[in-house]
């Protein structure tokens, strides 16, 4: 099985088109399904259904496409360890972070990796902790920074950034902001909240501390930014419950704590693949950090 055949499977199946993905990779459409082919005959098995406007994984496809990542990333982390051997970090650093991670400045952080090591491509994606967390497991992201959603296993490992207990939020003029020191879960029976989408951080923060109380609670205003949740909260339009630390993002809004929550904490980490199969970017990028960064304000 040759690097260049995964490559091509690879791309076919990020592009679900032939013709893209010989545009992209600059290889000829028929040298692309000649390549495919050639994989197809070794592994046995169909890999896509074609069809005149795309072309889909199949069952043999999609077992293939994870570990076809992940040899592509080894490869390329190993490509890298030689550069970085030598003395010259080059190759590319794929990171994810969901909005706001308390315990790095996610743009500072760059900015001095860029500073340190400018022969390096940067690429960045923001998404949902565990969208996040698939994409390192699988190599298409050399590290994250999310929120812890599952433990360790042999395809990722986490390294603590942060823990802060969930807060709530809501517009001055609502009955909870003058409710007392703390509010718990059962207190906000009843209440509309705004809230991220189930696979981000604090959602998943928010739905544990509410289901480990027992507390049903209605989400009826779904965001994907930070900046919505607040605006929407500041028209009182709903309460949300957030990490601590985005209290200071909006000073107009009253914070009132969770009380009852503590074992729900809100902890966020910097999510890697298996020491031998992590990228120098991003131990170089994780030694930064280690040397002092600060928290999303």
């Amino acid at each position: 099985m040759e690097l260049r055949h995964l490559q091509h499977f690879v791309a076919v199946a990020e592009d679900q088109h032939f013709t893209r993905a010989a545009e992209r990779l600059m290889v000829s459409q028929s040298g692309l399904s000649a390549s495919i082919r050639a994989l197809e005959r070794e592994l046995r098995a169909p890999l896509f259904v074609r069809t005149t406007r795309r072309v889909t994984l199949t069952e043999a496809g999609r077992a293939l496409l994870g570990e076809a990542e992940r040899i592509l990333a080894q490869v390329r982390a190993a490509h890298e360890a030689v550069a970085a051997v030598q003395g010259v970090l080059r190759g590319t650093l794929a990171l994810g972070t969901e909005q706001c991670i308390a315990g790095v400045h996610a743009a500072a952080l760059l900015a001095a990796f860029r500073g340190r090591h400018p022969d390096v491509e940067i690429r960045l994606r923001q998404s949902g902790s565990l969208a996040l967390a698939e994409e390192v497991a699988a190599g298409r992201l050399d590290l994250a920074f999310a929120y812890r959603t599952r433990d360790d296993s042999d395809q990722l490992r986490s390294v603590s950034l942060a823990g802060e207990p969930m807060t709530l939020l809501c517009h001055p003029e609502h009955p909870l902001a003058s409710a007392g020191p703390a509010v718990a879960p059962h207190d906000l029976a009843g209440e509309v909240f705004v809230d991220f989408h189930p696979d981000w951080g604090p959602r998943r923060a928010t739905d544990a501390a509410f289901a480990a109380a027992g507390v049903r609670r209605t989400v009826g205003l779904e965001v994907n930014d930070v900046h919505t949740l607040l605006d929407l909260v500041d028209e009182n339009l709903g309460v949300a419950a957030v990490p601590r630390h985005f209290r200071h993002k909006r000073e107009s809004l009253a914070a009132v704590p969770l009380k009852g929550t503590a074992e729900v904490v809100y902890e966020t980490v910097a999510l890697l693949p298996p020491p031998q199969a992590t990228s120098p970017a991003a131990r170089a990028l994780m030694e930064l950090l280690d040397a002092g960064a600060h928290d999303c304000g």
